[in-house]
């Protein structure tokens, strides 16, 4: 029988990642597809893997050819494929189980030509996080849209992420440029010539990258990359030179803000005897692009054209060393020049670049805030952060105003002033912490509540909201009860702005044990005649838990085997399953069940899996099943020595530090030492963890010195980065002084690090 969805999967070289994508597609949970696998002439075993896998899995064929590119290897599979749908995976990637059901089901229902959906960025030392470049396209759900409708759709530049219909792809005739960057010119034309097209906002595809991050790769700046990125960004621009122009601008300002980008950071690493070509190169892509769009891209941006323009290869290089190594992170200190303000960027006063373009304009200097810790002390909320007006230096004669902002009434707070790292790395007074009390937490609504920030530095007042939660207690905010009936809840809310929520007779979670092989719930409804159901928010679909009822109060026994059994992940890289839990009342009220239980999870294990009850980041509960996982729940420095406790897998661990560009990497062992429950404790020297040649090395005075991952190495020699508890993320950051070195323990995508300044 002819399958509904032809997959095709080139690879070449991805011998070490071939066997964990091929496994994702088989376990998709629409199994009516084929994968059509082409060796484009790999040099390592991915053959071997893939051969294997075709022998236990008839859904799987292989064909070979000598290495062509992936465009024409995609080519080749497709010429074979013979279902309704096509779609497209990369054989260093994995897909999520129902990223394909989602994808097939919208276009039976609709009619549109493709469907896309979101991705997700992955690698083990940071976890799994969103793919900014999806982020816009794939924000909401559309059915039967288009690109002239929707404009971002200009930046879904991917063929991964979608399945398209077989009859539209063979009615249009696409093929693939023999080149690297081959799939935008066929992704765009698509969009163009599709009647209508939809999105998901579902995360569909996983896109590895390597270990040491999205860094400068010199791979990705070889003469040759260079060159078919311009062939390939000049298709684009042909396909868009008649289009409308809402289009043909996003187009132009999208090739601007990424490629064109791209090709000056370049002269940062290209050898001297390229540096003419690159020039060349970089001025074919340059010319063709809309004057009116390169006049709104950054200052920055429009400094590397006039350089470009010049001829200048010094000061290109000098500009792209800059950037490169982090220069603008903070933006450059505003130096004053009689009146005028001016960024001290590479270039300033040499004759190649108009001085007009390094001058400081007043929209420029906008509010900057952060939010570092927060936290209960005594009762009472605190909120430590940041705040600085962008580019100026902030001192003593400066001014600091912060007001919670509730509904339309505005409560001065009490604001103590310290010196922090600004965005310049300089230590200056934008430190800041408000402690807010019971009385004043009740005042907050069931709307949330925010903090207006007002700042005056020198002539310069900026006003704004508080936003920019970092990692760790920012993220993970622990809420608390200011009375008996009343639970004060922080979090991001809309805009990004820290908010705080009041949530009166909340729906919680009061006690959580096992018993035998059940987990047992104990929690309080806000209604009568409660019912609870697990759900699952991702793919949806929910059951009913039984309860043992008094009043309001009520007990679930979940069986910890039937949870395991009923395990369903679309987490292809985790192999997660989460579940959320909601009461319902009798009049169909509903609400999400809230932890109040304290502040450590329940975690058990069956064999090689694993069930963990804890919180959410919004201080709800979340029910996980996963694989067995190597996960810390404390971290504490003793004696000059920082130890981590945690629970799960027999490993050893170390700190480990990728180096920059590379996805080699140092270790700094860590003495192990196993408690009578089970648990791990691991320790290592503080000061091991200071490079010896502690220097900064980079441009960006944020930039840490060293970033370090723990990760634990199983008896097979299989290394993994350890998970951080959520309720181990409520503590952090962990400050540490040593020396003149500052360190501190933070979690990044769930796992543990130190980045060391």
């Amino acid at each position: 029988m002819t399958p509904r969805l032809s997959v095709v999967v080139p690879f070449y070289g991805v011998g070490e990642y071939l066997g964990d994508c091929l496994e994702s597609i088989a376990q998709q949970a629409w199994g009516d597809f084929e994968a059509i696998l082409v060796d484009d002439g790999s040099p390592d075993d991915s053959a071997v893997v893939a051969k294997e896998f075709c022998a236990r899995d008839e859904r799987f064929r292989l064909i070979q050819q000598e290495n062509a590119g992936p465009g024409p290897a995609r080519d080749a599979g497709i010429q074979e494929a013979t279902g309704e749908y096509l779609a497209f995976v990369d054989g260093d990637d994995l897909v999520s189980r129902y990223g394909f059901a989602a994808l097939v089901r919208t276009l039976d229902r609709t009619g549109s030509d493709f469907a896309g959906g979101n991705a997700r960025r992955f690698n083990n030392s940071f976890g799994v996080r969103p793919s900014w470049l999806h982020k816009q396209p794939f924000a909401r759900v559309r059915h039967a849209t288009h690109v002239t409708e929707f404009p971002d759709l200009v930046l879904d530049r991917m063929l991964w992420n979608k399945v398209y219909r077989r009859s539209f792809w063979t009615e249009y005739g696409y093929t693939f440029p023999p080149i690297r960057y081959e799939d935008y010119p066929v992704a765009l034309k698509a969009h163009l010539d599709a009647v209508t097209v939809d999105t998901i906002t579902q995360a569909v595809y996983y896109w590895r990258e390597r270990e040491s991050g999205e860094s400068i790769t010199q791979q990705k700046f070889q003469l040759g990359n260079i060159r078919d990125r311009v062939t390939s960004a000049g298709m684009v621009l042909d396909l868009v030179e008649n289009a409308v122009p809402v289009v043909r601008r996003r187009v132009h300002a999208h090739l601007a803000q990424i490629d064109v980008l791209t090709l000056m950071s370049a002269f940062g690493s290209v050898p001297a005897d390229d540096e003419q070509a690159l020039v060349d190169l970089s001025r074919v892509l340059l010319d063709r692009l809309d004057e009116d769009v390169l006049a709104k891209t950054h200052r920055y941006d429009r400094i590397q054209h006039a350089a470009l323009r010049s001829g200048d290869v010094d000061l290109l290089r000098r500009l792209a060393d800059f950037r490169n190594a982090g220069g603008l992170r903070g933006g450059a200190r505003a130096a004053a020049r009689g009146r005028r303000l001016e960024y001290n960027y590479p270039g300033l006063g040499e004759s190649a670049v108009p001085r007009r373009l390094y001058g400081v304009r007043d929209q420029d200097l906008s509010l900057a805030t952060s939010v570092r810790e927060v936290g209960w002390v005594d009762g009472k909320l605190s909120v430590k952060g940041t705040a600085e007006i962008r580019h100026l230096e902030t001192d003593g004669t400066s001014s600091l105003d912060i007001a919670l902002a509730v509904d339309k009434t505005s409560y001065p707070l009490e604001v103590r002033r310290y010196a922090a790292l600004d965005l310049h790395g300089t230590k200056s007074l934008v430190g800041f912490e408000v402690l807010l009390d019971p009385e004043l937490l009740g005042e907050c609504t069931g709307a949330p509540a925010h903090f207006e920030v007002r700042m005056r530095s020198g002539r310069r007042a900026r006003t704004g909201m508080l936003g920019g939660q970092g990692p760790g207690s920012p993220g993970w905010p622990p809420g608390a009860w200011i009375d008996a009936t009343n639970w004060i809840q922080p979090g991001p809310g809309k805009y990004g702005w820290f908010s705080l929520r009041l949530l009166t007779d909340p729906c919680r979670l009061t006690a959580v044990e096992q018993a035998g092989d059940e987990l047992v719930l104990h929690g309080q409804a806000s209604f009568d005649e409660p019912s609870l159901f697990l759900s699952r928010p991702v793919v949806g679909g929910e059951e009913e838990v039984p309860l043992e009822v008094d009043g309001r109060d009520f007990t679930a026994r979940l069986p910890i085997r039937d949870l395991i059994d009923a395990a369903n992940h679309d987490d292809p890289f985790g192999r997660r399953t989460t579940r959320v839990f909601r009461v319902r009342g009798p009049e169909e009220q509903q609400r999400v069940l809230l932890w109040t239980a304290g502040d450590t999870a329940l975690t058990r294990v069956v064999d090689d899996r694993m069930v963990t009850l804890t919180r959410s980041t919004g201080g709800y509960v979340n029910l996980h099943e996963s694989p067995i996982r190597t996960t810390a729940v404390s971290a504490v420095v003793e004696g000059g020595e920082l130890v981590v406790c945690g629970a799960g897998g027999d490993a050893t661990f170390s700190w480990r530090r990728y180096l920059t560009d590379s996805d080699d990497h140092l270790d700094v062992a860590c003495r192990r030492t196993t408690h009578a429950d089970g648990r791990w404790s691991v320790a290592a020297d503080v000061a091991a963890l200071v490079p010896v040649t502690a220097v900064q090395v980079s441009v960006d005075p944020l930039a840490a010195l060293a970033d370090w991952i723990l990760f634990a190495t199983s008896a097979d020699g299989t290394a993994h980065a350890v998970q951080c508890e959520p309720f181990l993320c409520s503590r952090l950051p962990l400050a540490i002084d040593h020396g003149t070195h500052a360190l501190a323990v933070r979690p990044h995508a769930g796992t543990l690090h130190v980045e060391v300044r």
